[in-house]
């Protein structure tokens, strides 16, 4: 297989994600954003209950100063500024962040999540804000592995938080391939099981791979980039309504004024 010619590099190289070790806690922040609004929208008086991802850079994660950063917390701070309305973010694990947002017990989840037609009967999502798909990687000191037929025999780690991208992907697979598969309640689990020599490959969205090869992590992408998805904003089926039509009249408000591709530029460069 071809190696990715052009995988995804991260600028902002001064980030420095120092929050992994918060698996499994819930962190509220509120945000207080200018609600000078920029549209014809009218100004919400709701505060929303935002759930996001803390584990998943570059679209969430603490940088040094111990600030929530990333691509869905930046876009979702000029998406709020734009249309007028105030939100207050409570930081989970993929799993609490999906759960909590069927129960109904947030308004909305902003995480790296993938738009599938599976979660389209539990969520109602936006217009998708990113496109994402799967790649494998492997130790970046191996030289046996350089695609899917190389992997018979091997162990491939994926992480499945609510059934994963990557790990359906690689369900889908491993019988053509013959691998094994090990798994993982959270992505920082897979990737240290490969660096250590447990396992010899993993799958993972291609932003997150990238990512974390460019802050240094001993990694390398090995495939093209498989099962392209979008991604987008979550509310629960059939309600908050006028959360979901705000994020998409602010989100196509600032891909027309730039403020987007600043955003994405600040994280990835294609």
């Amino acid at each position: 297989m071809v190696r990715l010619k052009k995988i995804v590099a991260i600028l902002a190289t001064f980030f420095m994600v120092v929050g992994l070790a918060s698996c499994g806690g819930k962190h509220k922040v509120t945000i207080s954003v200018d609600n000078t609004n920029t549209s014809d929208t009218p100004k919400a008086t709701k505060k929303y209950i935002i759930a996001t991802n803390t584990l998943f850079a570059p679209f969430e994660f603490q940088n040094k100063f111990g600030e929530y950063v990333g691509i869905d917390i930046d876009l979702l701070n000029e998406i709020a500024k734009d249309q007028g309305f105030e939100y207050e973010l409570v930081h989970m694990t993929f799993n609490q962040m999906l759960q909590a947002l069927a129960a109904g017990e947030v308004d909305a989840a902003m995480g790296g999540i993938s738009i599938t037609d599976e979660r389209k009967e539990i969520y109602d999502y936006s217009e998708p804000y990113l496109e994402g798909g799967i790649v494998m990687a492997v130790d970046a000191t191996r030289h046996d592995i350089k695609g899917f037929d190389d992997l018979k025999g091997k162990t491939v780690a994926v992480a499945v938080a609510l059934g994963t991208e990557a790990e359906s992907y690689a369900q889908s697979i491993k019988d053509k391939y013959g691998f094994e598969l090990v798994t993982f309640p959270e992505f920082n689990q897979v990737y240290q099981d490969v660096i250590s020599g447990n396992s010899q490959a993993l799958f993972e969205d291609y932003p997150v791979m990238g990512y974390l090869i460019s802050q240094g992590v001993e990694l390398k992408i090995v495939s093209d980039i498989e099962k392209k998805s979008p991604y987008g904003f979550a509310v629960p089926k059939g309600k908050n309504g006028e959360l979901l039509e705000m994020f998409n009249k602010g989100l196509k408000n600032i891909m027309e004024n730039g403020v987007y591709d600043k955003v994405i530029n600040t994280y990835v460069q294609s």
